[in-house]
């Protein structure tokens, strides 16, 4: 249990630094990718490739393992079927991303900046998940316990 606690640790501080380094807990950078139209900065795409590479290598180790180190087996999303919470979701993610500027790693990466904007948007960001899990998931356990 305190291996994986470690390791956890471990990897949220290296993808956290990842994004210090590449500077994608800029907003600043991160609009200027998604504007296309203007000044273009398309360092953000350079970003994405490159985690490509480790995200490939660990499916091709998966694939050649029964089960991770720390672990008893591998947790890959199974569900290929889109519905309407996914696109619904993917759309809001983006829309949030392209109005600030931020999404969820780096904006908790940006903490360590020390600005209050970084601040604001975590506390709402936690603030939303809250309220889903007291909406949302609460009617979808109502629902499910009156269909059997």
């Amino acid at each position: 249990m305190i291996a994986r606690v470690f390791a956890a640790i471990c990897c949220g501080l290296l993808f956290g630094a990842g994004l210090v380094v590449s500077d994608m807990i800029n907003p600043a950078r991160v609009l200027a990718f998604l504007d296309i139209a203007g000044d273009w900065d398309p360092s953000l795409g350079f970003v994405m490739g490159g985690a490509l590479i480790p995200s490939a290598l660990a499916y091709i180790v998966r694939n050649r393992r029964r089960a991770p180190l720390l672990d008893e087996t591998f947790h890959v999303p199974t569900k290929r079927a889109l519905d309407l919470r996914l696109v619904a979701g993917a759309a809001l993610f983006g829309v949030g991303w392209g109005l600030v500027g931020l999404c969820p790693g780096p904006a908790i990466a940006a903490l360590s900046t020390g600005r209050w904007q970084a601040g604001l948007f975590v506390l709402a960001m936690v603030a939303g998940m809250i309220l889903y899990r007291f909406t949302f998931e609460a009617t979808a356990s109502l629902s499910r316990g009156s269909a059997r």
